[in-house]
């Protein structure tokens, strides 16, 4: 099933900032090809705990799958038992999709550093208080900070809906990103192209 999450090769042109994303593990069903042409309709899911993280992230996926994605919040309705397995499962396949693609915050790590400030030895004019205070005062007067750098683990899986089994997994780590909708943006860029370069997915 695949490509999910994605994109034209040129779409990816849209991106020419650096990104903090990387992959960090990453896993195919050997021999496995997909061809984005033959896909029919792919349901796309992000399991995040706040409501609009995850409809940002689904309807960023979404919009990279060329009309062939679908926003689980608008398919699975409140009223649907997403509890009932085999019902979801059935659902599913009659309504036509190919294939799935999730994504999931795995961990959310919280680095905490100190920057000391300008410090220094005594001074040359320690010796009298008018030369210490008015000519030397600033070296201990710019105080340290601290910063926290976050660092998110993301999980992306694509699913064969025909075979009811998955055909690809891969963990990200995106450093400090500014919103859901950019870390989305990053994390798609990073999988699609390893899935290219795999051969996983046939442009």
């Amino acid at each position: 099933m695949k490509p999910l999450i994605l994109i034209s090769a040129a779409t990816l042109l849209v991106f020419t900032s650096c990104t903090s994303t990387k992959i960090v593990s990453s896993w195919r069903e050997p021999d496995k090809q997909v061809t984005v042409d033959k896909l029919n309709k792919v349901l796309v899911l992000a399991l995040f705990k706040d409501e609009t993280s995850r409809y940002k992230a689904e309807d960023q996926m979404v919009q990279y799958l060329d009309g062939k994605g679908v926003a689980s919040y608008s398919y699975l309705k409140t009223s649907f038992n997403e509890n009932n397995e085999e019902a979801l499962r059935r659902k599913i396949k009659n309504d036509g999709f190919d294939g799935a693609v999730t994504m999931r915050l795995v961990d959310v790590d919280k680095e905490k550093t100190y920057t000391p400030g300008i410090g220094s030895s005594y001074p040359n004019y320690y010796r009298n208080f008018s030369g210490y205070y008015y000519r030397s005062w600033s070296y201990f007067s710019n105080p340290g900070y601290y910063s926290t750098t976050k660092t998110y683990t993301v999980e992306t899986n694509v699913y064969s809906i025909k075979e009811d089994r998955i055909i690809w997994t891969g963990l990200t780590e995106t450093t400090d990103p500014d919103g859901v909708d950019k870390m989305t943006a990053e994390i798609t860029k990073v999988v699609f192209k390893k899935m290219i370069k795999e051969g996983f997915i046939n442009k």
